[in-house]
């Protein structure tokens, strides 16, 4: 089950459930779309894997499976990311 992490790992932004600028990887990395779009053109910088929009997790739900309150920061260091948003970002995500 999906966490729904509270933030962007990056810029820190606050995702809440109901977010429709919240971005997964397939590991759960958490990004806003300006950041996993704009910043790392669709290249996670954990995994190099693609994103997508994080799903909203319906109300009935929320209440019994709560989105967790614990944020990950962890801003990344754009110039050593550099190369490798580059030699993936021109690829398909099926075939990275």
């Amino acid at each position: 089950m999906l966490e729904i992490r509270p933030n962007c790992e990056h810029c820190g932004k606050d995702l809440p459930n109901t977010s429709t600028d919240a971005m997964i990887c397939s590991f759960e990395c958490t990004y806003c779309k300006d950041c996993a779009i704009g910043v790392f053109e669709n290249v996670c910088p954990s995994c190099n894997g693609n994103f997508v929009d994080r799903p909203i997790r319906p109300q009935k739900m929320i209440l019994k499976y709560p989105a967790s309150t614990k944020g990950i920061f962890k801003p990344k260091d754009l110039n050593i990311l550099k190369n490798t948003i580059e030699k993936h970002k021109n690829i398909a995500p099926k075939k990275r």
